[in-house]
């Protein structure tokens, strides 16, 4: 991506424009962006769960966005809340899985599979350890931040 600034506004273009207008006339199968203004646009790495680009700035080299850190209204403990919600959802659809063998057992005395109650047992566990995990947070970043496990 190339960026030129036009008047202290910043355009961007995926490409090298083939014409080009300015106060000199029209170019036509221009080569080189930099005789016109246009630059490289650099992208920097950052963590969208967390950070967010600003508005494109010239840093006299090239176009770069600045990496904003993301602000939340919600309090640590509203964030905690949520992401626990999301956790208990995931491990309960797991668990929803085998529900069947519970029901059958309760309903029918069908006594289930030991290897279905030890994989149960073993998600309960995890589920209350990521819990344990997510309450010891004291940031928000650092709840917004954390992985929630894929279970599928």
């Amino acid at each position: 991506m190339i960026a030129i600034d036009l008047n202290g506004t910043i355009k961007t273009y995926s490409k090298l424009p083939k014409v080009w207008s300015d106060a000199n006339g029209t170019h036509l199968n221009i080569t080189d962006g930099e005789a016109f203004g246009f630059y490289p646009v650099v992208t920097p790495d950052y963590d969208s769960a967390i950070q967010e680009l600003g508005n494109i700035k010239w840093d006299g080299t090239n176009f770069t966005y600045p990496v904003i850190d993301r602000t939340w209204s919600q309090t640590v403990a509203e964030l905690k809340e949520q992401k626990i919600a999301n956790l208990k959802y995931l491990y309960n659809k797991k668990l929803a899985e085998t529900d069947w063998y519970v029901v059958r057992e309760a309903e029918t005395g069908v006594v289930t599979p030991d290897s279905i109650k030890y994989e149960r047992a073993d998600l309960r566990n995890s589920a209350n350890d990521k819990e344990t995990e997510i309450n010891a947070l004291t940031t928000k970043k650092a709840v917004v931040s954390y992985s929630l496990p894929n279970l599928d």
